[in-house]
């Protein structure tokens, strides 16, 4: 029986790239800190090896298989893996009017209930420059230069998202224990608060979660700007994954770019705008609410609907399949054939193409599909994809309300209020 595993290498040239090793490599699990906003709540025994371990010398053949037919595509068509000229031109549209609505904010010329609509898109517009520019170039994905790369990720700082622990907590844990409860950061947004997988806590104020549960994205924003980032950098152990202490420059970077954005987003608003400073604060608390709703519900809808699995390892803390096929079975792609939703997203509507090959642009990933659908079809694997943005919203509604209430087929563990 082989062993399939994953090594991450966290460097400052590798970041968020995968590799496969024929070697073992377990990078552990995450976090235990706040009893409500936390990312990961230790909720009896966390396992801290995680293999992928499969009996199956058809999945093992699997990734290699797409691995050769995708560079083949590109190889083919002569094209590379980054960004393009269409990519340049989309990212350059999010980002100029990332910074035109922010002079329009500060620019004292308009009253409340004007500025209201201004802000929004404000916020949307940070989301979609954060998922578009700073998701690839985090991930090693947009350009082919390790340093074009670090300075197009500092673009998080906009969202309030420190570079630094994005890389721990979303390249290494989630994309490798994707839906693995206590293990996935993603779908541990605030385990008193939401339950997001069978195995999650259960208190009976979940029932209703279908419907908070988007306040609670639109709020995680402020959040992550003002308490979860700096917990996060300075945890010697997030869950039992051990971080590695922070170069000195990542001290400089937490701290300045924190305060360049405070100063951006509330400081000169305040001092710019003839506006009470509680107009101002609700301004502020506006676009931010906008910016965390849409990364929300973009990155949930891929792995917190019906279709997908939440595996749970063995007691030696094996799962019964590859690391590739396990990306198969815990993602879901949602209205790839709309041309808007392709151009929003970021390619966060693809997610399955960006949890096998992450370090490939996302603006190749409607190219790639078809390659990685047919493939996994040939193999017997599931290929998981909603039509459109609305059945896959739904299908998120319908999911939490699952949960919420204890129907899920997983033994439930209950907790007393």
């Amino acid at each position: 029986m082989l062993f399939f595993n994953v090594q991450l290498a966290f460097c400052k040239k590798q970041a968020g790239y995968f590799y496969l090793s024929p070697t073992p490599f377990y990078p552990h699990a995450f976090f235990s800190s706040f009893p409500y906003f936390c990312p990961i709540q230790n909720q009896g025994n966390l396992m801290t090896n995680i293999q992928f371990k499969s009996p199956s010398k058809s999945q093992q053949k699997f990734y290699k298989t797409l691995q050769k037919r995708v560079n083949a595509h590109f190889q083919n068509h002569q094209k590379g893996k980054h960004a393009n000229a269409q990519m340049w031109f989309k990212c350059s549209l999010f980002f100029v009017g990332t910074i035109i609505l922010y002079g329009l904010f500060i620019s004292n010329w308009f009253t409340f209930w004007q500025l209201l609509p201004i802000v929004l898109l404000l916020g949307w517009f940070k989301a979609l420059t954060g998922i578009n520019i700073g998701h690839d170039a985090i991930h090693g994905a947009f350009s082919s230069s390790p340093k074009s790369n670090e300075i197009l990720g500092r673009i998080f700082d906009l969202l309030g998202v420190n570079p630094y622990t994005w890389r721990i907590t979303h390249n290494i844990v989630h994309h490798t224990y994707t839906n693995i409860p206590e293990h996935d950061y993603d779908i541990e947004v605030s385990p008193k608060l939401l339950r997001m997988s069978p195995n999650g806590i259960l208190l009976s104020h979940m029932r209703f979660q279908q419907y908070y549960a988007f306040i609670l994205y639109g709020l995680s924003a402020v959040f992550r700007a003002f308490r979860q980032e700096y917990v996060k950098f300075f945890s010697k152990k997030l869950g039992s994954y051990e971080c590695p202490t922070p170069e000195r420059k990542e001290y400089f970077h937490l701290f300045f770019w924190r305060f360049l954005f405070y100063t951006l987003f509330l400081g000169v608003p305040l001092i710019r705008l003839s506006l009470p400073w509680w107009q101002v604060l609700g301004l502020f608390m506006a676009m931010m609410f906008v910016e965390g709703l849409f990364l929300g519900m973009v990155f949930q809808l891929a792995h917190i609907v019906e279709k997908v699995d939440f595996p749970t390892p063995n007691e030696s803390g094996e799962l019964q399949h590859t690391w590739a096929t396990h990306q198969l079975k815990t993602t879901a792609n949602f209205a790839v054939q709309n041309p808007v939703v392709n151009f929003l997203c970021g390619g966060l509507n693809s997610q399955i193409e960006h949890h096998l090959f992450p370090h490939i642009c996302h603006i190749h990933y409607p190219a790639i599909a078809p390659i990685v659908k047919k493939t996994a079809r040939e193999f017997g694997l599931p290929y998981h994809e909603y039509p459109t943005f609305w059945s896959a919203l739904k299908s998120h509604f319908r999911q939490l309300k699952e949960f919420g209430e204890g129907k899920s087929k997983t033994k439930d563990r209950l907790a007393m209020n």
